[in-house]
């Protein structure tokens, strides 16, 4: 790790990048990656509990899915009345998914960067200083605004599906102050649709980041005081991670609902 307490939290809060230092148009190699597997331990995890689901003897797995499964569907129900077979499995998703992503920062602050500097060292024979990896998704700007601005094309989808092409843009220019002020219409309608993705991304960026940079300035205690903050700072966390998760996946089932009722 870096000498001083500045290099220290610089290292963990520098992404691993393609290429390095490139700007805009990197491509952070280590979001991409954790979120990608953690995706696929999703899939994972429900595809096994679906083919040994059992009514006679539930294994606790199996138990602690039916209990996420049926608050997502009591969420679905109390705040989506309009009928659409996908809502379900989308909250269902976004929930987990951003779920994992945030519980990536439970693991110790020097596990995986620690492991990513050996593996480079040794395998690749890299310098270990410039070997970075971070863990958690969530902290990293470019996700959370990759998943709000999926759920901006699904309220703009949504819309033209329940309304058609024709109904969404008349709604654009008629809500909310009538037809007579058109223009005024469409550009609070723009700011409106804009200003959704946005509060998404930066509700649950802002909490996880600042999280993740607790949890960092922590380790660089003696370890006797690691234990003593860290440990009720990761109890307090575990509600962050989840209700952030949960804030998301509301959040969407709420603009989805907004998207297709008649304004």
């Amino acid at each position: 790790m870096a000498g001083s307490a500045t290099e220290y939290i610089k290292h963990h809060l520098t992404h691993a990048t393609v290429p390095h230092g490139g700007g805009f148009w990197s491509l952070n190699v280590d979001t991409f990656s954790v979120s990608l597997l953690l995706g696929f331990l999703f899939l994972f995890v429900f595809s096994y509990v679906t083919r040994t689901f059992s009514v006679e003897k539930p294994g606790r797995l199996q138990c602690f899915i039916e209990i996420v499964v049926d608050m997502v569907a009591g969420q679905v129900k109390d705040v989506f009345h309009a009928k659409s077979a996908m809502i379900a499995p989308l909250a269902l998703s976004i929930f987990c998914w951003v779920f994992m992503m945030n519980a990536m920062d439970l693991l110790p602050v020097d596990l995986l960067p620690y492991l990513a500097q050996l593996i480079g060292e040794k395998v690749f024979g890299a310098d270990p200083h410039h070997v970075y990896l971070r863990v958690v998704p969530s902290a990293d700007a470019n996700a959370t605004f990759a998943m709000s601005l999926s759920v901006m094309f699904l309220i703009i989808g949504f819309s033209i599906k329940a309304k058609g092409l024709g109904g969404y843009v008349h709604e654009l220019f008629s809500a909310p102050f009538g037809p007579k002020v058109g223009p005024i219409n469409f550009i609070f309608q723009v700011l409106e649709l804009i200003a959704k993705p946005i509060s998404l991304a930066l509700r649950l960026f802002g909490n996880m980041y600042a999280g993740e940079l607790i949890f960092s300035l922590i380790a660089l205690l003696p370890w006797y005081m690691q234990w003593l903050l860290g440990a009720p700072w990761a109890i307090f966390h575990i509600l962050i991670i989840t209700l952030q998760a949960f804030v998301f996946m509301v959040l969407t089932i709420v603009y989805l609902s907004l998207a297709v009722e008649d304004h």
